[in-house]
């Protein structure tokens, strides 16, 4: 099955990147045909720092290597290399009404976030997202709960776009994310991590192991000391709690059991000494990785090289039933 699924190239990778989309991108592209572009062009929807951002990208691409992403088994490319992805995007947004994007929940969060830069990217970012998705005839779409609406927006445009020009793009599927990855702010355990947040808030896949101790030991936690899950009356260690068990495999049932009485710092000391073993291999390869520019660099290039493939193929065709001169 051919799947596509994006990461903006700001931020670093945090255990809940991981946990709920880039773990099941690594299972995914084990038996599959698998598209991971780094969307370098929906990011510009906030201000960037020019120099700040062309780093950020390489460092993207140097952290999904660095987690088990391989391009040996995926086309893993940035998306502004590829420039079917605008064209495409546009000739979407001929066909989407403004009310469709004006309704879509991401727009007015962000709208309010950045009041001071409300710009056309941020009504537009669906279409573009779309494009991402029609071009490479992607057969199905890994999406959390915020992307779903952008998703249902793609397939509209493609049942609308293959009625009024012909069959032309496949109708991708849903893959949901496995239940139980949804992890929280470690400081605002009813805000989901993110990370745009502070960093006391959020582990980095690559935090150094004093930083992960300090920040699980600092992490909210909630009234009394039994460690229980409750994710209503204790977000806190709920968010804990599963945090442990994503990473040791244990359910939440044998942890409760397990830490019966043993009390908050008890647990938090054992879960900080449980994220400094799973995540030192990350942070190991990707200290080696970091010596190997020219490596990364030539990797993005080879698979730009396999998308843009594709990519001009569904174009042309697109081209030709909308009207447009062949090139």
């Amino acid at each position: 099955m051919r799947i596509l699924s994006g990461i903006q190239p700001t931020g670093s990778l945090h255990i809940g990147n991981y946990l709920g989309a880039v773990r099941q991108w690594i299972e995914l592209q084990e038996k599959n045909e698998c598209f991971f572009p780094i969307v370098d062009l929906h990011a510009l929807t906030a201000p960037q720092d020019p120099k700040e951002f062309k780093k950020s990208i390489l460092e993207k691409t140097t952290e999904l290597l660095s987690v088990g992403i391989d391009p040996e088994k995926c086309v893993l490319f940035v998306q502004s290399d590829v420039s079917e992805h605008t064209e495409l995007a546009w000739i979407l947004n001929t066909l989407t009404p403004i009310a469709e994007l004006e309704r879509m929940t991401q727009f007015k969060d962000k709208s309010q976030k950045q009041k001071s830069n409300v710009n056309a990217g941020l009504l537009t970012y669906p279409t573009l997202m779309a494009a991402d998705i029609l071009l490479y005839q992607t057969q199905a779409v890994p999406v959390g709960e915020d992307q779903t609406q952008h998703l249902e927006l793609t397939r509209k445009l493609a049942r609308k776009f293959n009625l009024k020009y012909g069959e032309t793009f496949v109708i991708p599927k849903e893959i949901v994310p496995k239940e139980g990855a949804r992890i929280m702010s470690l400081t605002n355990p009813k805000a989901k991590m993110s990370k745009t947040d502070d960093t006391a808030s959020s582990i980095s896949l690559f935090d150094e192991p004093k930083d992960i101790k300090a920040k699980i030991n600092a992490a909210v936690t909630d009234t009394g000391s039994a460690i229980t899950y409750n994710s209503a009356r204790k977000p806190g260690i709920s968010n804990l709690l599963t945090i442990y068990s994503e990473f040791s495999g244990e359910t939440i049932a044998q942890l409760e059991k397990k830490f019966k009485g043993k009390g908050y710092a008890a647990f938090k000391k054992s879960l900080a000494e449980l994220l400094v073993k799973k995540l030192a291999p990350f942070y190991e390869k990707k200290k080696d990785l970091e010596k190997r520019e020219v490596y990364i660099e030539e990797t993005l290039k080879k698979g730009a090289q396999k998308a843009e493939a594709i990519a001009s193929t569904t174009m042309q065709d697109v081209r030709s039933k909308v009207g447009l001169l062949s090139r």
